[in-house]
């Protein structure tokens, strides 16, 4: 039934593979073996696209309901040991799973090894879809977000800042002006949240970006602007390692400041474990030292 799932929420068996970690024709004959269980065909597979099928939309809702069940129950009886255990699933985007999660369930594990976690890695929207539908247990995502069925909890702050190679004529200022900034080639994210940021900034002091690459990964725009294409915003904590190692340099903006704190999000009516409980806790008290540093320097 989660390959089912899987299948109907990409319509595509292949999508489905990657996110179940198996063989394409392994999840076709999965779908095979269920349509024959339920007898009807649940996946229209015409016209070289695939779409649920009016008994597939049917099996969809009782199949969710079944694995929302399943999983009540195996808290129910986890619960009774008073340990936490079970699964955690986590979604968030490339930088916050390479920079931010790795210490905050480094701390976790030490604490609870009889808890799974399991980390997706996805875009803001995306994220947030995946909550409100139940596919993930936890989001960690940039703010604001507004959406009324979601408990938002901050868990760590931090702000964009201009990175450059350190032979930039940038990188000797203490700080960089979004009018100098202008005047050299500027690396983006192809989409989200940084780059509407970006263009809101550039677009309130009528200043033009002199684009020179759109980029959908943030580890790519580093290494873009360490080999001197161009500069480019990204989150301090995402930079750290880079400007410790003396491959970049991070600039704060003298007339500026774009926020980039990040909460976990998750549904309001969820029925949290004890093992959901206690990761909400382990996050809330993690810190890094950037962002302590930020978060004072904003109080």
């Amino acid at each position: 039934m989660e390959t089912f799932l899987e299948v109907a929420r990409h319509c595509s068996f292949s999508r489905a593979a990657e996110r179940r970690f198996r063989t394409q024709p392994a999840i076709s004959s999965q779908i095979r073996a269920l349509e024959e269980e339920v007898g009807a065909r649940l996946f229209d597979r015409s016209g070289g696209k695939v779409a649920l099928t009016a008994a597939g939309k049917v099996f969809q809702s009782y199949a969710e309901e079944a694995l929302q069940a399943r999983r009540a129950v195996l808290i129910a009886v986890q619960e009774m040991e008073r340990v936490p255990r079970g699964e955690i699933v986590v979604a968030a985007n490339e930088g916050t799973c390479l920079h931010i999660l790795p210490e905050v369930f480094a701390e976790f594990k030490k604490q609870y090894r009889g808890v799974a976690v399991s980390i997706q890695r996805s875009e803001h929207n995306k994220i947030l879809e995946s909550v409100i539908d139940n596919f993930v247990d936890f989001g960690v995502v940039s703010l604001p977000v507004d959406d009324s069925r979601l408990t938002i909890v901050v868990i760590h702050n931090d702000e964009l800042v201009l990175i450059a190679p350190p032979q930039h004529a940038l990188a000797k200022l203490p700080a960089a002006a979004l009018a100098d900034i202008a005047r050299f080639p500027l690396l983006v994210p192809k989409m989200g949240r940084t780059r509407d940021a970006i263009e809101n900034l550039f677009h309130q002091r009528r200043l033009k970006m002199h684009l020179s690459m759109e980029l959908d990964s943030s580890e790519l725009l580093k290494r873009f602007v360490a080999a001197e294409i161009g500069v480019g915003f990204i989150a301090r904590s995402n930079v750290a390692e880079d400007v410790r190692a003396g491959v970049l340099v991070a600039l704060p903006l003298a007339d500026a400041q774009i926020r980039r704190d990040l909460a976990l999000v998750f549904r309001k009516d969820k029925a949290l474990s004890r093992a959901a409980l206690a990761f909400i806790e382990n996050a809330v008290k993690w810190r890094s030292p950037a962002a302590s540093a930020i978060a004072a320097k904003s109080s």
